[in-house]
């Protein structure tokens, strides 16, 4: 059967890719995708999903926000433009090698396109979350994305990737899932250039 790209709580990990202060002025869209990232987060936390946490070059660029809610995960600091360094990699040794990736964070055509590129290339999926990607321009966001599709990577939304994970009302997790999609998801600017996607 041909791969469509379904979630699964027992073989994904969520990626939060380096959403630090000293970005929060530049990124388009910050607040609202480090708010979609937040949700995946704490879905991540009642599904038992384990997410994994880099900082570009935090000395420079500042820690992350505290509005993600990842004080208690170890950030992994790396330079490198791909979260893929040698402690993730054995960060998901010990997880038992999941076989998809949730993606998040900035920016959508470096790190996050770097990291994607990397976790395609060992025959992991990968879930680019839309709302929870950006970069400082708009255009490189709308290339990165389309970039990254035309590589297999599946495109995505916050909400979308809360509903496919638990898959059924009847899911024991359910009523707190649907606590997070009280709100419907905040606009990230992404029907501008839907079409080009």
């Amino acid at each position: 059967m041909a791969n469509i790209g379904r979630l699964s709580t027992k073989d994904a990990v969520l990626f939060l890719c380096d959403m630090q202060e000293k970005f929060r002025p530049n990124i388009f869209q910050f607040t609202n995708i480090v708010s979609n990232a937040a949700r995946l987060l704490q879905a991540s936390r009642i599904l038992g999903i384990p997410p994994i946490l880099t900082e570009q070059y935090p000395k420079g660029l500042g820690p992350t926000v505290p509005e993600l809610g990842a004080e208690d995960l170890k950030a992994h600091a790396k330079t490198s433009f791909t979260m893929m360094i040698e402690e993730v990699q054995k960060e998901l040794e010990a997880l038992g090698n999941p076989k998809q990736a949730i993606l998040c964070g900035i920016e959508a055509h470096a790190c996050i396109a770097c990291t994607a590129f990397d976790l395609l290339e060992k025959g992991i999926e990968v879930h680019i979350v839309a709302d929870a990607v950006s970069s400082r321009s708009q255009t490189d966001r709308l290339f990165a994305l389309s970039r990254l599709k035309q590589s297999g990577a599946y495109l995505t939304t916050t909400e979308a990737v809360l509903l496919q994970l638990v898959q059924d009302a009847k899911h024991p997790n359910f009523k707190e899932i649907q606590k997070l999609l009280a709100h419907p998801s905040p606009d990230t600017g992404l029907l501008a250039f839907f079409s080009a996607l």
